[in-house]
């Protein structure tokens, strides 16, 4: 159990990190953000995601560190994930770099307050019922084997159904208005295509969300460590997807290293269930070199193409 010192640390550091980006945000809603200034941000955020490693550390232990900082990457290695289909979306409505910002900034600050209420929700019941392991570690064995599946062309063909339902359920205008979420036409208020894209992307969070949170849980059932790490990686999510937006088509590999990621996290949850304990510095590592070898490969495959 976490002293109470440690909770409002953290509750301090969203704080401050909320008005920092929200700040941030600001200043680069008249004009794009470059991929220096993007990697300076991420670099940042994660830089700011071990320093808090580093209090687990002082006010727990080596374990609840270990646990933190592996949870910490599996959010960040989904993410990326993620990062793909809020790419295709803004594509797909040819959204500008400038509102993508308001955008993002909005899904994030709804993404923490959904996994609040989520994660909550996922450790009363794995600690209820243990049963739930077997649900939660088929559903990421199944997730890993999907991306490889190419989730992304499903995602969008669902994208596509979901616009079509709202556009028959609300007034929508096809014309562009900027930023703006809902426009006033011939005294008719009517929702813009931005709208609909908020919808997507909350949509998409929440998608993300039932992939995540049960990855996390299988590494710990510790809610601290939990909602810290999610969190930490939900923050540095807008910034990194204006680092990798550019580059993360290159990374053709990226998508094997998350499909190892969420079925071996699987199995490890199925694992748990029948007595075996799989070590959390084999996690790590397993997490770590997925990760560094679909890179390494991915730059290999560039040079050689």
């Amino acid at each position: 159990m976490f002293p109470i010192e440690i909770w409002i640390v953290f509750f301090s550091l969203i704080i401050f990190a909320i008005a920092f980006d929200l700040g941030v945000s600001s200043k680069f809603s008249t004009h794009t953000i470059s991929v220096k200034t993007a990697g300076t941000l991420t670099a940042c955020w994660v830089g700011l995601a071990f320093l808090f490693a580093g209090l687990i550390f002082l006010y727990a232990s080596l374990e609840k560190t270990a646990l933190f900082i592996t949870g910490y990457l599996v959010e960040l290695a989904l993410s990326i994930d993620n990062i793909f289909v809020f790419i295709l979306v803004f594509n797909n409505f040819k959204i500008s770099q400038e509102a993508q910002h308001k955008v993002l900034i909005i899904g994030i600050l709804s993404t923490i307050i959904m996994r609040f209420l989520m994660i909550s929700t996922g450790v009363y019941l794995i600690q209820k019922f243990q049963w739930v392991f077997y649900i939660f570690g088929t559903f990421l064995i199944y997730s890993g084997i999907r991306i490889i599946k190419g989730k992304e062309e499903r995602k969008e063909e669902q994208n596509n159904g979901f616009i079509s339902f709202f556009k028959k359920l609300l007034p929508i205008s096809e014309e562009e208005h900027g930023d703006k979420f809902t426009v006033k036409i011939k005294g008719k208020r009517y929702f813009t295509s931005l709208f609909v894209v908020l919808l997507i992307i909350e949509k998409v969070d929440l998608i993300f969300a039932l992939d995540s949170i049960p990855a996390i849980l299988a590494i710990t059932d510790d809610i601290f460590i939990v909602l810290t790490s999610n969190v930490s990686a939900t923050l540095g999510l807008r910034s990194m997807y204006f680092f990798l937006y550019d580059i993360l088509e290159k990374f053709i590999y990226i998508k094997h290293a998350l499909s190892i990621i969420l079925c071996f996290i699987g199995c490890k949850m199925i694992a748990s269930v029948q007595g075996y304990h799989v070590p959390i510095l084999l996690s790590l590592s397993v997490i770590i070199i997925s990760i560094l070898t679909a890179i390494l490969f991915s730059i290999l495959k560039q040079k050689k193409s």
